[in-house]
């Protein structure tokens, strides 16, 4: 394979790389990383984290008995949660169809690609046994709103850009991560949160191989990197932005503590950026640094806005202790 030299840009010596040549210059990181996460990466059984002796038919077919929410062991805001979070898998064909038309189906990134599909298949698998058989959710609610999720598709707001992706999935997996950690934190079932605690340590491990990569696309393209940083921190969206009453959801999950503002600075921003050094990186030119800045400035507003959100949650917290003292 052949890749032209990387178009000079002007910007201090630094040269535009194109999305072919990076993909071409950062195999050799995909492969160390790949090989990487293959030997921490321990394989296990979804169906090990199912209480399948719980289950029992529902209506149907079978004659099974109708779902109410006093069977589910899961607090409502847990619920509410565990919908999000595994509506969010389903889409992973759409998911899949975008990484590997972005990256490729062949070398490292190919086989990168399909690890982590196989991966968070298992995901969804155990989320949707473990709520059916405890009876957690509404099983035709999920049904209808995992058919009008999917039947919608994805498409990423970086789907544009390899680096924007590597970006964006650099601090999306440890959101994910976050967020699966926290529900089963606030789930009130244990079995739910070892689930979703072993569901959380896949999510951190895949933020680990993307994070790395941004690492070396900082090395290799300083000044594109910073601006795909940017970009990706001050518009992002979680994937599951498009799914029925998402806005609501995710309110209220805020207000639960599952991921709110707070968290996305202090859990999810903060620390890839501290550990890649993004605010600290010199030798940019006029592009690169003007984003930095930004990035900067951004960061600020947003804790900012973190304050008054936590003034906020702490005051409705208040007033709904105090209705359940009265």
């Amino acid at each position: 394979m052949t890749i032209a030299p990387a178009r000079h840009n002007g910007e201090r010596g630094q040269a535009a790389w194109s999305d072919a040549q990076l993909l071409y210059a950062l195999e050799e990181v995909v492969e160390k990383e790949l090989n990487r996460h293959l030997k921490v990466a321990k394989d296990w059984m979804p169906h090990e984290y199912v209480p399948w002796s719980d289950g029992r038919n529902f209506p149907g077919e079978l004659d099974g008995e109708a779902w109410a929410p006093e069977q589910s062991k899961v607090t409502d805001i847990g619920r509410i949660a565990l919908v999000v979070n595994l509506l969010t898998e389903d889409n992973l064909p759409s998911y899949h169809h975008e990484i590997a038309t972005l990256f490729g189906r062949d070398g490292a990134w190919g086989t990168w690609v399909h690890r982590w599909t196989a991966e968070e298949g298992r995901h969804g698998i155990v989320m949707r046994d473990y709520l059916l058989t405890s009876r957690a959710v509404d099983p035709d609610e999920l049904e209808r709103f995992r058919m009008v999720h999917m039947s919608e598709g994805f498409e990423s707001d970086n789907s544009h850009s390899m680096l924007h992706s590597v970006a964006y999935v650099a601090f999306q997996e440890l959101a994910t991560r976050i967020s699966h950690r926290n529900t089963g934190h606030h789930s009130g079932d244990p079995v739910c949160d070892r689930m979703l605690a072993r569901i959380a340590t896949d999510e951190n491990l895949h933020m680990v191989f993307y994070r790395n990569l941004l690492g070396a696309a900082f090395e290799m393209a300083p000044d594109q990197t910073m601006c795909a940083v940017r970009d990706v921190v001050t518009g992002f969206r979680m994937p599951g932005h498009g799914m029925p009453g998402f806005e609501r959801s995710a309110a209220r999950m805020a207000i639960g503590g599952i991921y709110n503002m707070r968290i996305h600075h202090d859990d999810v921003l903060q620390p890839v950026l501290r550990f890649l050094k993004v605010l600290e990186i010199g030798g940019l030119g006029p592009a690169g640094l003007a984003a930095q800045e930004e990035l900067g400035l951004f960061m600020d507003g947003l804790d900012s806005q973190a304050r008054k959100f936590d003034e906020r949650q702490a005051a409705i917290l208040a007033r709904r202790q105090a209705r359940a003292n009265a």
